[in-house]
């Protein structure tokens, strides 16, 4: 049976034959990956609207690859109260924000309770917003800097509000890359680890890759299938998020920076590949929104959302400072021959905007 019969089938495929997905021509592989997602989703691509808060950018850590850490080459650092997530959080919300995205950095200065203590004060204004918070790397910090347990540090984010993980911190889980690109930080056991301890918990996650930097096809191919591997103990991972590497103002050199078919190629790949993830991402903050717009015909059903602002990957070259406008966004979807659907952070539809 060849490689196309097995996808057409629907057999599930082995590292060896995920790397040989590469070798077909773009378009092969894009009516592969856009016969599964039109099976699954039809013409629906979908986004929600949400505001991306990164309250820190003091970090312990230090990545090779990241613009955002005011430890590197960004001498402003910055450290926001309680008080001011909290402002940021109203203001969104009052506009129709439905999800806070709450990424940090791995700030040594401030203890737990600055975490938590801005989730509860949230939840205790806003009971209904959905508070996306804390990536593996972070409850990792915090296991490392404070002597809490994992499950400590994430039953404590439950008990103040968290409802679901973002899937930051991942990279590449390549050791050997990893130990290049961020040694210190999480491993790629502990990232995989804590996901799981936080599905067993009864919450949901996402979970990415950040490519197109020093790893190789094998690299991303047993990145999507160690994911895959816990999905299939768990079903806790609500979507796959490849993140094109952002190559501005950071420590890495050498890159093989990824075209634009390359990008679309491994959009396709994850969508054939991780057969139990409903939802493949193409997060527009790193790939262009023309570019993840494309990628609707690629395998990828998402968009993230409306962002309003972000800090992580516009440090870094990406056009996402200040996020995109409502109207904006779905005119986009609709001009490129998709029905854009608003849905919360868990998947579920809120409103379909059908072409007029």
């Amino acid at each position: 049976m060849t490689l196309i019969e097995k996808v057409k089938n629907r057999e599930r495929l082995t590292q060896e034959e995920g790397e040989a997905l590469y070798e077909l021509d773009l378009f092969t592989l894009g009516e592969l990956a856009d016969e599964i997602r039109q099976e699954k989703f039809g013409k629906k691509s979908y986004f929600n609207i949400n505001r991306h808060i990164n309250p820190t950018n003091v970090c312990a850590d230090v990545c090779k690859f990241c613009a955002y850490s005011a430890t590197r080459k960004n001498p402003n650092q910055y450290t926001m109260s309680h008080e001011q997530i909290l402002d940021i959080a109203t203001n969104s919300i009052e506009k129709g924000a439905k999800e806070l995205h709450i990424v940090s950095a791995h700030n040594p200065n401030d203890g737990v309770e600055w975490y938590m203590g801005a989730f509860r004060k949230i939840r205790e204004k806003f009971p209904s917003v959905h508070i996306k918070s804390m990536t593996a790397a972070e409850v990792d910090f915090l296991h490392r800097q404070y002597g809490l347990s994992y499950d400590e540090v994430l039953d404590q984010m439950i008990e103040n509000g968290v409802d679901s993980m973002p899937g930051g911190g991942a990279e590449i889980f390549d050791e050997e890359v990893r130990e290049y690109l961020c040694k210190g930080k999480v491993t790629s056991e502990q990232w995989l680890e804590i996901h799981e301890k936080w599905h067993n918990k009864g919450k949901q996650s996402n979970a990415t890759m950040l490519f197109g930097h020093v790893e190789t096809r094998a690299h991303r191919v047993d990145h999507m299938l160690r994911l895959r591997e816990v999905q299939d103990r768990t079903g806790g991972f609500n979507a796959f998020i490849p993140l094109v590497y952002q190559k501005e103002n950071n420590y890495l050199k050498n890159c093989n920076y990824p075209t634009g078919q390359e990008v679309l190629k491994t959009y396709a790949i994850a969508r054939i590949l991780l057969d139990n993830i409903s939802n493949i991402k193409a997060y527009w903050a790193t790939s262009t929104i023309n570019l993840a717009l494309i990628s609707q015909e690629f395998g990828a059903n998402d968009l993230d959302g409306t962002i309003e602002k972000e800090a992580i990957q516009s440090a870094a070259g990406a056009a996402s400072a200040n996020g995109m406008e409502l109207e904006e966004f779905i005119a986009l979807i609709k001009n490129s021959g998709f029905t854009p659907v608003e849905r919360d952070s868990l998947y579920n539809e809120l409103k379909v905007y059908e072409k007029n």
